[in-house]
């Protein structure tokens, strides 16, 4: 059966079995039932249209309240149909819900759908006619505990209308969580129900009312459950032999570039070419059957079409695991995900591993491996970078290279036909040269069991992640107002919350915060932050800054005040940014350290702000700064603000592991994505 939608009278029944409160009710198919039903419930009473073809009841022109009276409610019948049968002639009406009507409150919503990725979410914010206009809501990703949904009612905007606002007496915050409670089982415990909003549900000084219910159903619905992957043996990832199958000796082919690559791959490398004896200097063999030594990855270069009998070889020849760069799969369409679907049958059958098809390749740059077709191979580093897009990853190491970046790992995972996003987490979490790792992300398929694995990843090295597909252009229209509320990009946000990955919105920010978080001193121990710098302007800044992105600027103890008032000049602000004016020499920023190091029981980050000056060099600033971040376990981030003038000390800065940055809104808003993460 599709997915239809319930009739209010369904959805009210339903929704009682779980103890959640709903209006006495009724269906009428006459006039004559209308005045008496609506006589029997008691006035006033709501009447709405009872028809599976029309969703938004108002916009019909399909309910009336207020109805006060037996006559009243017989026109109301008469009204309600006329305006349903003109607003679509093809609607099948169904009768005329009776329900008692609710008593004015505070208007909530609380709804819930089944996101394509992580399965069930639950939405909960400020409800009423104006929710898609508002957008005050928070999610979860279902299973939630009652306690989250203490959480969720205090984080919306509108939270103090609860606690009562400018003189209004609190509502029934315990009853809105109980009820909460209750639709939060019904959804979990209904496998059939996919998407459902409660709006409004009324809340009130004592108690709550639900005024309105949508429930979507689909009876061949399948619950989303993390699955177990069985680990990738680490040293498929490592090979000691390569064939590149396809390789060439022409510099505009696929096959040149890749071979190119891997000429400095220090194990045994071996072309394959059936029209050449010889590629790129090295014996070239007819078939990957003909290499006479065992070989541990293939890389397939050659066209779509020859791919299952170049795997059936592969097989043959027992590697472990291929990488195939070429085109022409599932992302063709039907043809080609019948191709694809019989090379992952032929591998299957060897147990061969595949990473692509549809990708760039992968790069172990400590180990001297690049299957790509990259300009420039990156240099290695304590990095891992796993991307659905090769483009992104082309772009991204002529960018590292060019910023002295390294990496420990960088994959394309293409379409996933075999290998995807969990695998290749599994490798760099194991890998011991691997301290961050950052993921570009377009589509997860498996949500549930990438939740179950990141999570366990980021326990031990820091996951960042930049999810494209932020905006609404391009969405599909929603049939219900949760469906609206709470899109997809909306989820993945709320799924990288809960399994400890930092989302990061650009490219450069997602690297400066891994590259933080490798640092030895890794994540701060808490949001307190202090800002130390030479410039009042800068000091000022800084101020915007920590309150927009979240960083709590802490007011300076007494004990701290004293022994400042007792070094710096009469004249400096005496306050949090510390501006330690700009005559401020070496030692005046070596005893304003000293006394934070002292009292670091106070904050959790310090931010050293600097910037060109003749009283202090860059290099002078960044010993300091070195010997002050010696003296503490806390967090220090520096900013050296200019040109050329600063690069001096930001090389001493980089070189002793201390995070550096050279723009001062960037340095607070990447430290407000990793407090977002860490101190939610």
């Amino acid at each position: 059966m599709a997915k239809r939608m319930l009739s209010e009278f369904e959805s009210y029944d339903l929704l009682k079995q779980y103890g959640v409160p709903v209006p006495e009710h009724a269906i009428v198919k006459t006039v004559a039932e209308a005045g008496k039903m609506a006589d029997k419930i008691g006035f006033p009473v709501v009447m709405k249209i009872h028809s599976p073809q029309i969703v938004h009841k108002s916009d019909a022109g399909g309910v009336i309240v207020s109805i006060s009276s037996k006559q009243a409610a017989e026109e109301a019948f008469n009204k309600i149909v006329a305006n349903a049968k003109a607003y679509n002639p093809e609607a099948e009406i169904k009768g005329v819900i009776v329900e008692q009507q609710a008593a004015p409150g505070l208007e909530l919503i609380i709804g819930g759908k089944t996101d394509p990725a992580f399965g069930k979410v639950l939405t909960f914010g400020m409800g009423g006619t104006l929710v898609e206009l508002m957008k005050d809501v928070t999610l979860r990703i279902l299973p939630v505990s009652e306690e989250e949904i203490r959480v969720m009612v205090r984080e919306i905007h509108g939270y103090p209308m609860i606690q009562g606002y400018r003189g209004s007496k609190p509502r029934d915050e315990e009853t809105l969580v109980q009820v909460m409670w209750a639709i939060n089982r019904f959804f979990a415990e209904n496998t059939n129900v996919v998407e459902f909003d409660i709006n409004p549900v009324r809340l009130y000084e004592s108690g709550a009312c639900i005024v309105d219910a949508r429930i979507f159903i689909d009876d061949e619905a399948v619950e989303k459950t993390a699955k177990e992957r069985p680990f990738v043996p680490i040293e498929y990832f490592t090979p000691r032999s390569i064939a590149v199958i396809g390789a060439s000796s022409e510099p505009k082919k696929m096959g040149y570039a890749v071979m190119h690559n891997l000429l400095h791959f220090p194990g045994q490398l071996y072309p394959v070419n059936n029209k050449r004896p010889e590629v790129q200097g090295l014996k070239a063999y007819p078939s990957i059957l003909d290499i006479p030594n065992p070989v541990d990855m293939a890389v397939i270069t050659v066209p779509a079409k020859h791919v299952p009998s170049v795997i059936e070889e592969c097989g043959q020849k027992g590697v472990s695991m291929v990488v195939i760069i070429t085109a022409g799969f599932k992302e063709m369409g039907e043809g080609g995900k019948a191709l694809e679907d019989r090379v992952l049958e032929i591998a299957k059958g060897y147990g061969t591993r595949i990473v692509g098809p549809n990708c760039l390749g992968l790069i172990v740059p400590p180990k001297g491996i690049d299957t790509t077709y990259v300009h420039e191979s990156p240099k290695p580093g304590n990095i891992a970078f796993i991307s659905q897009s090769g483009a992104i990853v082309n772009t991204v190491v002529d960018w590292s290279i060019r910023q002295d970046i390294g990496f420990s790992a960088v994959i394309s995972v293409g379409n996933q036909a075999d290998l995807n996003f969990i695998d290749f987490l599994r490798f760099v979490e194991r890998d011991p040269k691997t301290k961050g790792i950052i993921l570009y992300i377009e589509e997860i398929q498996d949500g549930k069991t990438f939740m179950k694995v990141v999570s366990e990843v980021s326990k031990t090295k820091p996951v960042v992640a930049i999810k494209s597909g932020s905006s609404a252009k391009g969405q599909a229209a929603a049939s219900s107002h949760t469906g609206s509320l709470s899109g997809s990009y909306d989820v993945y946000m709320e799924a990288f919350r809960e399994s400890g990955v930092i989302p990061v919105h650009t490219l450069t920010g997602t690297f400066q915060v891994a590259e933080m978080l490798s640092l030895p001193k890794g994540y701060p121990r808490g949001k307190r932050a202090v800002v130390i710098t030479n410039a009042g302007g800068f000091a000022v800044l800084s101020s915007d800054y920590a309150e927009r992105y979240g960083i709590d600027l802490i007011n300076l103890p007494p004990k701290v005040l004293k022994e400042l008032n007792d070094l710096l000049p009469d004249f400096w602000n005496k306050n949090n940014p510390i501006d330690l004016l700009g005559d401020a020499n070496e030692k005046r920023f070596e005893q304003t350290f000293s006394v934070l190091a002292k009292h670091q029981d106070c904050w959790d980050i310090a931010f050293v702000v600097g910037f060109p000056n003749l009283v202090i060099g860059s290099e002078q600033l960044a010993n300091q700064i070195i010997r002050f971040s010696e003296k503490t376990e806390n967090m220090i981030v520096s900013t050296l603000l200019g040109g050329g003038s600063m690069d001096r000390g930001r090389k001493v800065l980089k070189e002793n592991g201390i995070p550096l940055f050279d723009e001062l809104d960037f340095t607070f808003r990447v430290m407000g994505r990793i407090l977002w993460q860490r101190f939610r």
